[in-house]
C-alpha cells in the first residue's frame, strides 16, 4: 500500500498528487469473521437440504441473539427494514407516527408503507438522538407512535420516550439498526419500548449479508410477528393472520452465527480504530469527534466527525480532499429524510421545526472503520486534516477542486 508523505499542499492529490491509498477504503466495508465456519455452517445446509421456512440455523440464530441481548424473543426478518414495518404493524400504530427526520431514510419510508404519515421531530444536538421535547411538541390527536432511532451505538433517551408513550398511550418502537451490542444504563438494547429493530445487513459490523430481528419481551407481540413474517400461516393450511413475506433464509443465518461468535472482538478492532481517530484529530479547531461513553459498552461502529465553523474549510471540501486521497468518508444523513421525497413535497415547511437536524446534515461526516480498515488510512485522514487546519488562508476554488496555495 502506497502511503505518500502529506506535508504541503502540492502533496494533495486532489491538486494533482496520486492518491494516499492505493485502493478505496468505504465506511461500512462487510466483516467476514470466520470464513471456514461459515463455509461449514453452509455445507451443512446444503446437507440438510432445508434452506429457508424457520430452519434450525434461524431458530439458533434467534436463540442465540435473544441470549446476547438479555430478552425474552427475537424474530428474525430478511432485512431490517421489513423489520420495522412489521414491527409498527403488529404494535397497532395507525395515524400519525413520530419519527426523526435525522435517520436513515428507511425509517420514514417503513411508517409510510403501512399507509401512516411520520411527522418528523427534530434532534438533540448532544447525541443526535430524537429529543423527547421535540416529540411532545408533535404530538397531535392524530398520533399513535413513536419510532426512536440510536444512533451511531449511542441511545435514545429511553426513559423520557417510554414516559411519553404512557401518558399518551402511544406505542414505541426503537430502530436500533446502530446498537447492536450497545447498552443503555448498563442494560443492552432490545427490551426497551414495545420492541426494537436491528438491521444485519452487510455494511453493519455484525451482519447476517442481508437480514434484521425484531426483539422484545411480548409474547403475544413476538408470536404475532412470526405470523406476519411468514404470510400469516400458524400451520401447513391454516392462515389465522396477514402477513407478508420476511423470513431470514438459512445462509444468512449461518453468516450470522459465525460473525456472532467474533463479534467482541470486531468491536475490540473498532475500539482501537475509533482511538487511533481520536489521536490523529486531537486539537485541529473546528473538528470535533463524536464521544463516547465509556461507562456503557458500545459497538464503535461509526467515527462521527463533526465540522464546525472554526475549521478552515467546509464539511464538502473536506470529504472531496478525502475522496481524492481514496478515503471515501461520507456524509450522514444528509440532507434528512424530511428534504427527500416524497417528504418535501408532502410537507415543505417541515424544516422550520427541525433546526438542529439541518444543521447537523450540513455538518456531519463518518469516517471508514473496522477490521479491513488499513490503519494508514487513519494517517492519511489526520495529515489531510492537519494540513488543510494549518494552510488555512489562500483557499480557491475552481472546477468543483479544492486547490491551495503554498504559503509558506
Amino acid at each position: 500500500m502506497t502511503q505518500k508523505p502529506i506535508r504541503t499542499d502540492a502533496d494533495l492529490a486532489i491538486n494533482g498528487a496520486p492518491p494516499a491509498l492505493d485502493f478505496p477504503v468505504h465506511v461500512g466495508r462487510p466483516n467476514v469473521a470466520d470464513r471456514d465456519k461459515f463455509m461449514w455452517l453452509v455445507d451443512d445446509i446444503l446437507d440438510r437440504n432445508w434452506l429457508t421456512n424457520n430452519g434450525p440455523m434461524v431458530c439458533e440464530l434467534e436463540r442465540r441473539i435473544a441470549d446476547y441481548l438479555g430478552v425474552k424473543h427475537c424474530v428474525a426478518m430478511c432485512n431490517g427494514t421489513i423489520a420495522l414495518e412489521i414491527a409498527i404493524r403488529a404494535v397497532g400504530m395507525s395515524g400519525e407516527v413520530i419519527v426523526p427526520s435525522y435517520t436513515f431514510i428507511a425509517t420514514a419510508h417503513a411508517v409510510s408503507w403501512q399507509g401512516l404519515r411520520p411527522v418528523f421531530a427534530d434532534v438533540s444536538a448532544q447525541d443526535h438522538c430524537i429529543d423527547p421535547e421535540a416529540v411532545r411538541r408533535a404530538i397531535t390527536p392524530r398520533t399513535t407512535g413513536i419510532v426512536g432511532t440510536h444512533l451511531w451505538g449511542g441511545t435514545c433517551d429511553v426513559e423520557a420516550l417510554e414516559d411519553i408513550a404512557r401518558e399518551h398511550n402511544l406505542k414505541l418502537v426503537f430502530d436500533a439498526a446502530h446498537a447492536f451490542g450497545c447498552s443503555h444504563n448498563g442494560q443492552r438494547v432490545g427490551g426497551f419500548g414495545d420492541a426494537e429493530v436491528f438491521s444485519f445487513h452487510a455494511t453493519k459490523f455484525f451482519n447476517s449479508i442481508e437480514g434484521g430481528a425484531v426483539t422484545t419481551n411480548d409474547d403475544a407481540l413476538a408470536e404475532q410477528m412470526r405470523l406476519m413474517r411468514n404470510f400469516g400461516f400458524s400451520g401447513p393450511d391454516t392462515v389465522s393472520h396477514p402477513g407478508t413475506n420476511g423470513k431470514m433464509t438459512e445462509i444468512n443465518a449461518a453468516m450470522g452465527l459465525a460473525n456472532l461468535d467474533a463479534i467482541s472482538s470486531v468491536m475490540d478492532v473498532n475500539k482501537a480504530r475509533h482511538a487511533a481517530y481520536a489521536a490523529a484529530l486531537d486539537g485541529i479547531p473546528g473538528l470535533h469527534l463524536m464521544p463516547v461513553k465509556a461507562e456503557e459498552e458500545r459497538n464503535h461502529q461509526y467515527v462521527v466527525l463533526e465540522v464546525d465553523a472554526a475549521f478552515p474549510y467546509s464539511r464538502d471540501e473536506l470529504l472531496e480532499t478525502l475522496t481524492a486521497e481514496n478515503i471515501l468518508a461520507r456524509k450522514y444523513f444528509w440532507p434528512g429524510c424530511h428534504r427527500m421525497e416524497p417528504y418535501r413535497s408532502l410537507q415543505p415547511n417541515a424544516g422550520r421545526k427541525l433546526p438542529v437536524t439541518e444543521e447537523l446534515a450540513e455538518r456531519i461526516i463518518v469516517l471508514p472503520t473496522g477490521p479491513n480498515l488499513p490503519e494508514e488510512a487513519i494517517t492519511v485522514v489526520g495529515d489531510v486534516c492537519q494540513l488543510l487546519s494549518r494552510r488555512a488562508t489562500g483557499t480557491v476554488l475552481s472546477d468543483n477542486k479544492l486547490r491551495l496555495r503554498n504559503v509558506s
